[in-house]
Order: structure tokens, then C-alpha cells, then sequence
């Protein structure tokens, strides 16, 4: 009894001594706030922390897709399986924090020479026990810090899994903007070559009456053939952003699928304030792992130092042994051991200190690293606020730049019907007014992929009402 106190006691005292360095926050590397231009009053709108994705997206296909892709994305399942190896390889180490307590029993025969020297003698032997197998006692904290290090670890790859499901509910959405948007620069497209292909057929009847000439004929097949190769371009683009959508998702979505909503309305989604730069450092989850794996690098310091030290390890076990399984259990048959064992590194060769050398350098990366997350999370915000006010300007603009260019096609006609102009006047107001529609549907495609990145840069997306 008196050993078992002292070995709880040893144990009690063991890990006292810290030799980790102390874990502080680095400063933080980016300005105080966002500018003030782009970000607003930070006092109004919504935390993107708040808001669930299934309120931010607006279009039911949208949330059918993203839901799906929670569900069956491979690489998902790959983040979510790290997550319990992580959490298993913890549990093994923290487990060599306490002594591992075993039982044992054993029965054996034997038959030798008698020990008067003539004949043989059968013995019998049964023992039962229960003991403790080289159990460290932590002064330094080795295995206490390789404790924590494994736990940072684990709570690293589970922020890392939090943020690849952030990063797969942008890669959804913005994929099915840009088939949105393709859908619907396809339909402009496609009535645009049934209006060309009008009026080249109208160009042809004027040509065999001889009221225009041929070089008006052949502008007229050019507009045509330029509308036709836009349009299979768009149709290509629209089948490699279906099929990276179905890569996303896990599959083909079965059974019917909601009506889309257009992109005009894509954009309803709550407004979001842009708070400080200093709440991503707890909001976004690539911002958290960085820390844990610093926590970590941290950790294995402390456990490179303490190797320069001796290690004690006790070993110890209690039980009952006899020849006769009858009397097993007799105070006669009742035995204990107990040793301690001291290890101390005299000559490694530089081994420790080239130990300790690797762990510093990782804590250096680390710091860098973590710095480096968190600026790429400030540039992404500041970004993301940037084009949410000039994109608006844009799209503003565009869309009365759009109306004044289908003005002016519809003057260019009818001047060159009345004979005022040629059909090269006309020729450019139709392919001007064609670029302005496709750049007004792809700018407004932008604008919302932006409000996207705007709501998962800020942590948005992790939030999920049912």
C-alpha cells in the first residue's frame, strides 16, 4: 500500500517543470481596421458569423446543391476521416500520462530431474498479478507537451475540416454562378443569331435585287459567324462549370431540381459588416489551425528540452504466486516488486540538440505561418469590401452604358434603312451592343461570386439552421 501511495504521489508531481515556451499570440500583423472607404460603419449589418447559408443564398437550387455537396463531397469525407485519426493519435498520447495498469495470470507444469539426483518430479506453478510496465514519471514535461502537442494537432485538423467546408460552399456557389451566368449570355447569344440570321437572309433578297452590294452581304455573314462562335464558346464553358459542379457535389442531384432564380436576384442576401481584422483571428477556422499548429510546435519544444534530462521510470507489480492452486491466495503465496530506473544522456552525438534545433525552426515556421494566414484572411476581407462598392459602380454603370449602346443600334438601323448610313455603321453598333449585354450579365455574375467571398472570408458558412 505504502508503494501504490508513493507511486500516485510520483505521479501527482510529475509534469510540475514546463520547459515549453509560453503561447502568445503573435501581433497582429495587419492594420488596426479595415479602411474605412469600403468597409463602412461596422455598426451595421449583420456578423457573417451569424447568418446561416442557408439564409444567405437566396436561390433554392443553390442551397439543393450545396447541401448535397456536404453530404457526399469526397474530400469532405477525407477532412472529416483525419479529423478522428487526429483525435485517435491524441488519445494515444495523453494516455502515456498515466501509468498503464495490467493483470496477468500464469500456470505452468514442469517435469525435470528430482533434486536428490534419482528419478524426475513434476512441479506445478500459478501466479496472478497486477502490475505496472515502465511508467515515465513527467518532471520535465516531455510527455505532458507531447500530450498538448497531439492535441493541438487534433483540434487543428478539425478547424482545417471546418474551413475546406467553407472553401467547398464558395467553390459551389461560385461554379453554379458561372453556369448561371453562362445559361443566360447562351440565351442572349442564341437570339442573336436568330436575329442575325434574319437579317442575312434580308441582306441575300437585297443583294439578288440588287438594292444593296455585296460587301454589305458579306458584313452581314461576318456578324452572323462572329454571334455563332461566341455562342459555341459560352456553351463550352457552361459544360465544364456542370461538370466541375457535379465534381463538388459528390454526383448527378436525383430527382427534379427547384427553378433557379436569375442573376439579378442573386444578390439578395443579407448585408454583412465587415467588423475588425482582429475578429478573424476566433472567426475564421484557417486562421484557428494556424494557431493550433503553433500551440503544437510550441509544445514539441518543451518536449525537446526536457530530453535533455534524466528519465525516471518506475516498474513495479503485486500478486500471489504457489505451487498448489489451492493455496494461491494465501498470505504465504503474496509478493510485490518495485523498482525505479534512471536514464541520463551523457553522449548522443548531438542528437538531443539537433532534436531541440528542429523544434525551434518549426515554432519559427509556425509564427510565419500563422502570420502569413492571417494577413491572406485581412487581404481576402479587404478585397471582397473593396469590390462590393466598386462592383455595384460597375454594374450601375454598365447597365446604362447597355441601354445608350442598344440606342444607338436601334438609330444605326434605321439610318442605314433610310440610306443615311452604310451597313458598317450598322455592322458596329451590333457587335458593340453584343459585347455590352454579355459584360453586363458576367458583371453582375462578379458581383455576386464577390458577395460570396465577402461572406465566407468573414466566416460566414459554418452556421446552419435546419
Amino acid at each position: 500500500m505504502r508503494n501504490l501511495i508513493a507511486l500516485l504521489a510520483a505521479t501527482t508531481l510529475a509534469g510540475c517543470v514546463n520547459m515549453a515556451p509560453k503561447h502568445e499570440r503573435p501581433a497582429l500583423p495587419t492594420a488596426p481596421a479595415y479602411p474605412a472607404e469600403f468597409a463602412g460603419d461596422v455598426t451595421l449589418g449583420q456578423r457573417a458569423t451569424d447568418v446561416s447559408w442557408r439564409d444567405f443564398f437566396a436561390d433554392p437550387q443553390l442551397e439543393v446543391l450545396i447541401t448535397q455537396s456536404i453530404e457526399r463531397n469526397r474530400d469532405l469525407a477525407v477532412a472529416v476521416a483525419q479529423i478522428e485519426e487526429a483525435r485517435g493519435l491524441y488519445r494515444i498520447q495523453d494516455a502515456d500520462r498515466l501509468p498503464t495498469v495490467g493483470a496477468s495470470a500464469d500456470a505452468a507444469r514442469t517435469r525435470g530431474q528430482s533434486l536428490t539426483g534419482v528419478g524426475t518430479d513434476t512441479t506445478n506453478r500459478y501466479s496472478v498479478g497486477v502490475g505496472v510496465t515502465s511508467f515515465e514519471l513527467d518532471f520535465w514535461g516531455r510527455v505532458k507537451n507531447l500530450s498538448e502537442a497531439a492535441r493541438s494537432q487534433y483540434l487543428a485538423t478539425e478547424a482545417a475540416e471546418r474551413a475546406f467546408r467553407l472553401a467547398l460552399v464558395r467553390d459551389v456557389a461560385s461554379t453554379y454562378f458561372a453556369s448561371r451566368g453562362a445559361v443566360e449570355q447562351i440565351e442572349l447569344a442564341e437570339a442573336t443569331v436568330t436575329s442575325r440570321k434574319e437579317g442575312l437572309r434580308i441582306a441575300k433578297r437585297r443583294l439578288d435585287a440588287g438594292v444593296t452590294s455585296a460587301l454589305d452581304y458579306r458584313q452581314s455573314e461576318t456578324l452572323l459567324t462572329q454571334a455563332e462562335t461566341q455562342l459555341a464558346s459560352l456553351k463550352l464553358g457552361k459544360a465544364q462549370a456542370d461538370n466541375f459542379l457535379a465534381v463538388l457535389t459528390g454526383g448527378p442531384v436525383t430527382g427534379p431540381l427547384p427553378a433557379p432564380l436569375p442573376l439579378v436576384a442573386q444578390g439578395q442576401s443579407p448585408t454583412l459588416t465587415a467588423g475588425l481584422p482582429s475578429d478573424l483571428l476566433v472567426a475564421r477556422p484557417d486562421v484557428v489551425a494556424a494557431e493550433e499548429q503553433l500551440r503544437a510546435a510550441r509544445a514539441n519544444v518543451g518536449a525537446a528540452r526536457a530530453a535533455f534530462f534524466p528519465s525516471i521510470s518506475l516498474t513495479g507489480n503485486l500478486g500471489f504466486a504457489s505451487g498448489s492452486l489451492d493455496n494461491l491466495f494465501s498470505n504465504d503465496g503474496f509478493g510485490w516488486s518495485f523498482g525505479p530506473s534512471i536514464t541520463l544522456p551523457i553522449f548522443d552525438f548531438g542528437r538531443n540538440k539537433g532534436n531541440l534545433t528542429v523544434a525551434e525552426a518549426r515554432e519559427n515556421i509556425a509564427v510565419a505561418t500563422y502570420e502569413r494566414t492571417v494577413q491572406g484572411a485581412f487581404r481576402e476581407v479587404a478585397d471582397a469590401l473593396a469590390g462590393r462598392r466598386y462592383l455595384a459602380d460597375q454594374v450601375e454603370a454598365q447597365e446604362r452604358g447597355t441601354l445608350a449602346t442598344r440606342q444607338i443600334a436601334d438609330l444605326a438601323r434605321k439610318r442605314y434603312r433610310e440610306g443615311v448610313s452604310t451597313y458598317l455603321e450598322v455592322l458596329d453598333a451590333e457587335r458593340n451592343l453584343f459585347a455590352a449585354e454579355q459584360a453586363l450579365i458576367e458583371l453582375r455574375r462578379a458581383q455576386v461570386d464577390n458577395l460570396v467571398t465577402l461572406y465566407v472570408a468573414l466566416g460566414g458558412g459554418l452556421v446552419e439552421r435546419p
